[in-house]
């Protein structure tokens, strides 16, 4: 046991646990910190799963062929012309992703920062994350240049990194970055021989439907894998499904054979009577995109309530193009943070946030940044309602912000950040 990885629990759900301990003593939380969709099941998908419930059989490794064929059409439809053979769906994107790094081998480059769980994964199946910074408003792509360096660096002293993550849409900036830096980094990775392992499971999520994130399958074809899920778009992350888009080439098809076996290692096949709604939602009938279009509109309006709050507090932010997820930065008003309540870094600003407010969000540094810097992660996902005919009204609600719950909250949380900026005397 003593040659284990040590893997901390995940920042995220355990930031989700806490603060559902704090629920159930009784204090008022208002839960930024977990990035699940608070969101009902669309009555469509939900009877989808339930006419599958007798579907108790194993099933194919990589998945049923109906629900391959139905994310291959996904991909199809957003320019990633598909082989539902190339495809494989697992229990969960994430545990496809860990399945993939089992399946490439090698150390793993990680962007500086990103979703919790890359470099965790990495340890885990033995290898060490090489970590790259991103460049300004390119979140979810490590910069180009820099991760020639690093890789060079890496092997020049007997590394073996292989493969480089990327997120478009990026957890946990919200941002999406631009095609150019996607085209560099589709470059530096061919140049190096590296696998993409592109996760798009926001991309779904982009305000601006005309300005879609650009995956990197576009310009590295042959060594680019990509992953999606319907946990954001349907909000159904408890059902936990996903599937990735192996590459098209001679290295590809190798790498699928290995995907596939690691996955009957590990989960056999995935759950039946998910497979089964998955299936009918990634066809995108009339109502599957219909709700997608308003999740997206509610997102984003609340979205940019909370940002707004966060610039008029002082924080800098980058631009809100997608996702639940704002990355405030506070380090202009350090000095005032330092004198008025001992706040000196991220840990700070969360342990202030939580314990005044019941307002839990997560510091950079359970991102990967280095030291503790004045920024946190605020995710917005869960500031819809506390009960399903509540998050109904917000998906329906012309402008969501006027409902009294929606009101509250944000309420709440800007009273927490004036309080925690000197503005104002917080609310009793």
């Amino acid at each position: 046991m003593s040659d284990a990885p040590s893997v901390s629990m995940s920042a995220t759900l355990a930031a989700d646990e806490a603060l559902d301990t704090r629920r159930r003593a009784g204090e008022q939380v208002l839960a930024m910190a977990g990035g699940e969709i608070g969101l009902p099941v669309l009555p469509a998908l939900r009877r989808r799963l339930a006419a599958a419930a007798d579907e108790n059989a194993y099933g194919p490794v990589s998945g049923s062929r109906a629900l391959r064929a139905a994310a291959a059409g996904y991909w199809g439809r957003r320019g990633l012309a598909t082989d539902p053979g190339l495809v494989v769906a697992g229990p969960g994107s994430k545990p496809l992703l860990f399945a993939l790094l089992l399946a490439i081998g090698g150390d793993v480059v990680v962007p500086v920062p990103s979703w919790v769980s890359y470099a965790a994964q990495a340890r885990l199946a033995g290898a060490r994350p090489v970590p790259v910074p991103i460049a300004a408003g390119r979140g979810g792509v490590p910069d180009p240049e820099l991760l020639r360096a690093a890789v060079t660096a890496a092997r020049s002293a007997g590394r073996d990194p292989r493969c480089v993550v990327v997120t478009l849409p990026d957890n946990p900036t919200g941002a999406v970055a631009p095609p150019d830096t996607v085209r560099r980094l589709a470059a530096v990775a061919r140049e190096l021989d590296l696998v993409i392992v592109s996760d798009e499971i926001y991309c779904d999520l982009v305000y601006d439907t005309s300005l879609p994130a650009e995956s990197p399958a576009r310009h590295a074809p042959e060594r680019t894998v990509v992953t999606t899920g319907l946990t954001k778009n349907l909000a159904v992350g408890g059902w936990r499904t996903g599937v990735a888009r192996l590459p098209d080439s001679g290295p590809g098809r190798l790498l699928h054979g290995r995907l596939v076996s690691v996955a009957s290692q590990i989960w056999s096949s995935p759950p039946a009577p998910v497979q089964a709604a998955a299936a009918y939602a990634f066809g995108e009938p009339p109502e599957i995109t219909e709700r997608v279009a308003a999740s997206r509109r509610l997102h984003e309006s609340v979205v940019r309530a909370v940002a707004g709050r966060l610039t008029d507090a002082g924080a800098l932010l980058g631009p809100v193009r997608a996702t639940c997820y704002l990355y405030p930065d506070f380090e202009p008003l350090r000095d005032r943070l330092a004198r008025i309540h001992d706040v000196h870094g991220g840990a700070d600003l969360v342990r202030f946030l939580v314990e005044r407010h019941g307002v839990g969000v997560l510091p950079a540094s359970a991102f990967g940044e280095p030291g503790d810097p004045l920024r946190i992660r605020v995710a917005t996902s869960r500031l819809y309602g506390e009960d399903d005919e509540r998050r109904t009204a917000a998906l329906m609600a012309p402008d969501p912000l006027e409902l009294p719950w929606i009101h509250r909250n944000l309420e709440q949380f800007g009273a927490a950040l004036a309080d925690l900026t000197g503005a104002r005397t917080a609310r009793p």
